[in-house]
């Protein structure tokens, strides 16, 4: 546990940071530039959906992305509430608006999808509603965030309202379990191999999902450094006022 620990100094974690970046960078964008390419123009079009089932190497794993972002928010507000690590904070501070935007991904692609499929751009659908409110649990994370002077004060209020969000986040992903009706379909990758996409579709979404695992990683690697040198800066401020 030392050896995990020890990345809440922010300069071993920004010095870490700094090294793997490039790696992780470089592949996210091979995975996204293979995936896409390979589920876009080398795939055939499905037998029941025609070119529309496409949409699934973006919704997919944006969806995807945009629930797992506020399960790794909730875990790093954990700790900042339990062991008061300020880099904790900041990288859930840093994936806030990466998980937002993979939210608003998922929607707007999930319309795409459903207007053909349904014949209707929206429905209040268990899973899409509660998806829809996990996006404004975002914007109110964002913005608390961005309300509070104090740095410390910040994480902890929003620390509690990740804890109230991760409901919401929870319904998001298992909606289709616990309400049979609704549009929405089941999950696309699951254990089951009979409930899975054809293999034709799998793989190249399998690596869409990588890529946009690894991007996240990348922006919120990147994101963290930031904030981490912008408390510094507001430290150092806050310290030069007080001369």
């Amino acid at each position: 546990m030392n050896a995990i620990w020890q990345y809440a100094n922010p300069k071993k974690f920004i010095d870490t940071s700094e090294r793997l970046l490039p790696w992780v960078a470089g592949l996210a964008a091979l995975c996204l530039g293979v995936g896409l390419i390979w589920g876009y123009f080398l795939t055939p079009d499905a037998e029941r959906f025609g070119a529309t089932v496409k949409i699934i190497y973006l919704h997919v794993p944006a969806a995807m992305m945009a629930i797992s972002a506020w399960f790794m928010m909730l875990v790093a507000s954990l700790i900042w509430i339990i062991r008061r690590h300020h880099v904790s904070a900041l990288a859930a501070r840093a994936a806030a608006p990466v998980g937002a935007v993979m939210t608003v991904i998922g929607l707007v692609t999930g319309a795409i999808w459903g207007q053909p499929m349904w014949g209707t751009w929206w429905a209040w659908d268990p899973r899409l509603t509660s998806f829809l409110i996990l996006f404004l649990f975002y914007l109110g994370y964002i913005a608390l965030w961005a309300a509070i002077e104090d740095d410390d004060s910040a994480a902890d209020l929003t620390s509690i309202l990740c804890l109230v969000g991760s409901v919401f986040a929870v319904l998001s992903r298992y909606a289709v379990n616990f309400w049979n009706q609704g549009l929405h379909q089941g999950a696309s990758l699951s254990l089951d191999k009979e409930e899975n996409v054809a293999d034709v579709f799998y793989i190249p979404l399998l690596v869409c999902i990588a890529g946009f695992v690894l991007l996240f990683v990348a922006l919120v690697l990147m994101r963290t450094g930031t904030e981490i040198r912008a408390r510094r800066m507001r430290v150092l401020l806050a310290r030069e006022r007080m001369k």
